[in-house]
């Protein structure tokens, strides 16, 4: 695990391979660098694969409670700066998805492509107002508790029933390591935004992956982000929920290799 400084917050990372840069951000709920295992083993002969750990998610320091999403994009801004990585594919899942649209508003040079996997335009433009609350008032209450009290209610909004239980148990372990004053944050961001205006002027390469059983970022998500995004192309993959990544990792990586290849130079 490697570190780095940037505007003053410690930022953890993995970095594998040689090649293209591939940067990879994780989904909240405690999720960090660790969730991208599968992709690092795929692509690193091929790609330099770069997952960082969010602030206030695994290795790296938690922001101040005021962090909101442009926040964020400013610091993985400054981390891909920091790197030396030039115009790296961008690949988010869930918060991750909304984070690398965020980082594409806020600095449209950065990114090379968006993979966008499970991805909202904020929680504000992807969901109804009352489902949003929802989500605000039951997440932080819960992280109130401890993280065992509380997270396997959630497993199902993230994984099919027919995930296996050793999978199910990973996901269960990197759950646990949730930091609630950061997650709140974090929370805070994604309900907070609204990226709708940000869709009709990304101009680069952009994939979207959605699980056609994800009940947290419907299909019907997908597409209005599908319907916004101009050029975009959309793959639903069948028998996977949310967490598309993970349970859905043959495809998953199947569709990402594709496109990381036709989208090379």
């Amino acid at each position: 695990m490697r570190e780095v400084e940037v505007s003053g917050l410690r930022i953890g990372y993995e970095r594998e391979g040689t090649g293209p840069p591939l940067v990879l951000l994780h989904g909240g709920f405690g999720f960090d660098s660790r969730s991208w295992r599968r992709q690092v083993d795929a692509l690193s002969d091929e790609y330099t694969v770069v997952a960082w750990d969010a602030p206030g998610c695994g290795r790296s320091s938690d922001p101040p409670p005021t962090f909101r999403l442009p926040d964020y994009a400013d610091c993985l801004a400054g981390f891909i700066e920091a790197l030396g990585l030039s115009r790296p594919h961008v690949l988010g899942l869930s918060f991750g998805g909304g984070l690398a649209l965020q980082l594409f508003g806020r600095h449209p040079p950065v990114p090379r492509t968006l993979i966008l996997a499970g991805a909202y335009a904020g929680w504000a433009g992807s969901l109804p107002p009352d489902e949003v609350d929802q989500r605000v008032s039951r997440l932080a209450a819960d992280m109130q508790r401890p993280p065992e009290e509380w997270i396997p209610s959630y497993l199902p909004g993230l994984l099919t029933e027919a995930a296996p239980l050793e999978m199910v148990e990973e996901v269960k372990s990197l759950m646990s390591d949730v930091r609630p004053a950061a997650n709140q944050a974090m929370l805070q961001a994604m309900a907070e935004a609204d990226l709708r205006d940000v869709l009709s002027r990304i101009d680069v390469p952009t994939l979207l992956l959605y699980g056609d059983q994800d009940v947290r970022s419907p299909v019907e998500v997908g597409r209005a982000l599908h319907e916004g995004i101009p050029g975009s192309s959309l793959v639903i993959m069948p028998g996977v929920g949310h967490f598309s990544s993970v349970e859905g990792a043959k495809q998953f990586n199947r569709e990402l290799q594709s496109f990381l290849d036709k989208n090379r130079d």
